[in-house]
Parts: structure tokens; C-alpha cells; sequence
């Protein structure tokens, strides 16, 4: 089931079962694919990013995130059905406020942004396609080099774990619980989050933009960056649900740049 991220910076204890070394890999490749999904729009779908988002309206948003968020029960990214109204609410918004699906929406002062993107119908067909692509091809291209490498190495335990990866068939709609909500009409929440995202590799490498594109001149990294310079903190939320007959998708991205000298108010 797929379920909050987290941080990917947790310090975690790092498994040596052949089986779980194999599963972690998976659920790196599944969270990259996540990512590039969300984000790629700018590069392969002719996204904007449209600044200047009304900051009431996307603080709005941000605290109905935090409160669905907030109810769901245990480890479950579904729902309480006394959360769905305000799903609801939040996928009917580009209807019921005449904002543009697929584009990025963004509301940005230094050291902060907030940017929202929805999609639906035909859009998230598109998504879920992507999503796959994107992680069959890191799990592909994975396996090809570590096969190449280890063709000399004879590394016993390498080639146990790249035998259960290729056992292990990963269907991105069923993580995301798509099944679920077609059938039974459930809203979705889950997260992923990073103590310190490479807004270089966000911008650039994702989004096919520069820094500044997202984030404003003010506070784009400088043209010879250090670590701290890329460093935002990094929070993706995933709302998932169908509204008015329609399959819908809503992405609130919160970022925040992690000096102190930024602070949010």
C-alpha cells in the first residue's frame, strides 16, 4: 500500500536480507518515479509555471491539506468519510475558481513556495502511464548495470537481491490505491517529504527550468553553489479522488529554504 514518505533523510537501520535489500531498492525507484511524474509536466506536457497565486486562497488550501492530513486514522493514506467534503472541495477548485488543470500554480515570496498542480480525466491517465514508465525504466536500467558489474565481481549476495527485484512485478496504480478509488469512490492522501531537496535537481533536472523559474531570483542558489545553497525542505502532498464523475488529481507542493535566515511567518 503505498503510504507517507516521511523524510527521505530519516536515519534508518539498512536491512541485509537479500529479500528487504530488494524492497528498499524498489521503494527508492517508486519514490523518484513519484517525483518525476509530479514534476515533468513543464518538460513533456506543456505545464506553466504560473506565479503570483493568490496568497489567501493558497494558504486556504494549505491549511485544508494539513487537517485532511490530520484525520487520517493510523497508517492508512485513505480518508475518513467525514474528510470527504473537503477533498472534494479541493479537486472541484479548478472548476469552481476557473484555474487551469496540468499548469503550476505558485505562490512564492524569499525562502518560501507553495505550488499547486491539478489534473484530471485524460491528465491523470497520463500520470498513472508515466509513473510506470518512469519507474520500469529505473528498475531496467538498475538491473543492466548492476548485472555488467557483477559479471566479474561473482557477488552472491548482489545477484540474490537483483533476482528477487526481477521476481517482485510493481503495479503503480494499485500503490496508489487507484483501484480503491474508481470502485469505491475513497479519497487519498499521502506524502512525501526531504529534509533538504535539491532545488537544482528539481528545477533542472525535472521541471527542465531554472531555479529562479520556481523559486524567484531573490532566492534561486547562486551561480557556483554550495550544498546549503540547493537545500530546501520538501513537502509533496497527493490528493487522489473522483468528483463529479471524474477521476482527479490535486498536488500541493510545499517548499521552504532551510537557512535561518528565511523565516516563515
Amino acid at each position: 500500500m503505498f503510504e507517507d514518505d516521511g523524510s527521505d533523510d530519516a536515519p534508518e537501520e539498512k536491512p541485509t536480507d537479500p529479500v528487504e535489500l530488494a524492497r528498499e531498492k524498489l521503494n527508492e525507484f517508486r519514490m523518484h518515479a513519484q517525483l518525476a511524474a509530479t514534476f515533468e509536466g513543464t518538460r513533456k506536457f506543456e505545464a506553466q509555471i504560473l506565479a503570483g497565486f493568490d496568497v489567501k486562497f493558497a494558504r486556504d488550501i494549505q491549511r485544508k491539506i494539513a487537517r485532511l492530513s490530520k484525520s487520517k486514522a493510523g497508517d492508512s493514506p485513505v480518508l475518513p468519510e467525514a474528510s470527504a467534503a473537503e477533498a472534494r472541495e479541493i479537486l472541484e477548485m479548478p472548476a469552481s475558481g476557473k484555474i487551469s488543470t496540468n499548469d503550476y500554480h505558485v505562490h512564492r515570496r524569499p525562502g518560501e513556495v507553495m505550488m499547486i498542480r491539478w489534473i484530471e480525466g485524460e491528465q491523470v491517465d497520463t500520470f498513472y502511464e508515466r509513473l510506470q514508465a518512469h519507474f520500469e525504466a529505473a528498475l531496467a536500467g538498475y538491473i543492466d548495470d548492476e548485472r555488467s558489474a557483477n559479471a566479474w565481481k561473482k557477488d552472491d549476495k548482489s545477484n540474490l537481491v537483483l533476482e528477487a527485484m526481477e521476481k517482485v512485478k510493481v503495479k503503480m496504480e494499485d500503490i496508489y490505491l487507484r483501484g480503491a478509488i474508481r470502485k469505491d469512490h475513497v479519497f487519498v492522501l499521502s506524502t512525501q517529504a526531504a529534509d533538504e531537496m535539491d532545488i537544482i535537481y528539481l528545477t533542472d533536472t525535472l521541471m527542465g527550468i531554472s531555479p529562479g523559474e520556481l523559486v524567484g531570483e531573490k532566492s534561486a542558489p547562486p551561480d557556483e553553489p554550495t550544498d546549503q545553497d540547493r537545500a530546501w525542505f520538501f513537502n509533496l502532498f497527493s490528493l487522489r479522488g473522483i468528483s463529479g464523475g471524474t477521476e482527479k488529481m490535486c498536488f500541493f507542493t510545499y517548499l521552504q529554504k532551510t537557512e535561518d535566515t528565511f523565516a516563515v511567518e
